[in-house]
């Protein structure tokens, strides 16, 4: 039975209609050196990430409590199982909640975050291995975030597609359901990336805040190198538009428009509101 659950939350994370996901991370609480004023309105930007086509919020407990009533009937919950210790250049990632909790709370999907390197692969390793064995038993969606081992700090970049490419593998060898990692620098690099996973579904991360021309060009590419979706958070609640700006992601995503042509209607309805 726990497989038949896996299944039937899968349907909502992944919408069975499109196959896309869409998912608006409102998890930084927990993983920024500084605090993001947008989120101090946590429900409103929950309220704007859904009007303009989110179909997966990211959230904490604690979040998760203050936006419910933002959330529609076909909204997913993903339950963030950590935080971040230490979110300077030292990967330190600090288990916060368990699957069982999601479970109760009834979310569709959990997310950990991977920080591979140095001391801390060992715990890393036993986490990760511990989420892809409970998700499995307990029929709960996992979303490994395969990503730099800090998503404040440019220089990690640096690391290159290598480090990318073992991240979303053992992603992908301990559980994952779902693979988030970041953008490699171009859309071949990505398409090594998709490749990697053997089949599992690849998310682009939003990372850094970039401009809408390039956030909405590096999705193209995901999704013309194989990804199904997009997980996107500073650069959606972050934004001047934030419906807008989701919805142009849903374009590109869902819609299969250009960038070009995404940005076209975002420039419309941006002028229109000035």
């Amino acid at each position: 039975m726990s497989q038949l659950g896996k299944q039937i939350r899968m349907k909502r994370v992944l919408d069975q209609d499109t196959g896309t996901s869409l998912i608006c991370a409102l998890d930084h609480g927990m993983t920024s050196p500084v605090f993001l004023e947008p989120l101090a309105e946590i429900e409103q930007r929950a309220r704007e990430a859904i009007a303009g086509g989110a179909n997966v919020l990211m959230l904490s407990r604690g979040m998760s409590r203050l936006a419910v009533n933002a959330l529609a009937k076909t909204t997913s919950v993903a339950y963030m199982l950590s935080a971040s210790a230490n979110p300077g250049d030292t990967p330190s990632i600090a288990a916060v909640s368990e699957v069982e909790e999601a479970l109760r709370s009834g979310a569709d999907a959990v997310v950990l975050y991977v920080a591979l390197g140095g001391d801390t692969d060992q715990a890393m390793l036993e986490r990760l291995a511990e989420v892809g064995g409970a998700c499995e038993e307990l029929g709960m969606p996992f979303i490994a975030e395969a990503e730099w081992p800090s998503a404040y700090t440019g220089a990690t970049a640096e690391l290159g597609t290598d480090y990318l490419l073992r991240s979303v593998r053992v992603c992908a060898e301990l559980g994952a359901d779902i693979v988030k990692t970041n953008w490699p620098g171009s859309g071949a690099d990505f398409a090594r990336l998709v490749r990697a996973t053997s089949g599992i579904p690849v998310v682009l991360a939003g990372g850094s805040k970039i401009t809408e021309r390039e956030l909405l060009e590096r999705q193209q590419a995901a999704m013309e190198a194989g990804a199904v979706g997009c997980s996107v958070g500073r650069n959606i609640f972050m934004h001047e538009h934030p419906e807008a700006i989701t919805r142009a992601l849903k374009r590109v995503i869902v819609d299969r428009w250009s960038a070009d042509d995404a940005l076209a209607e975002l420039d419309g309805v941006t002028a229109a509101t000035r």
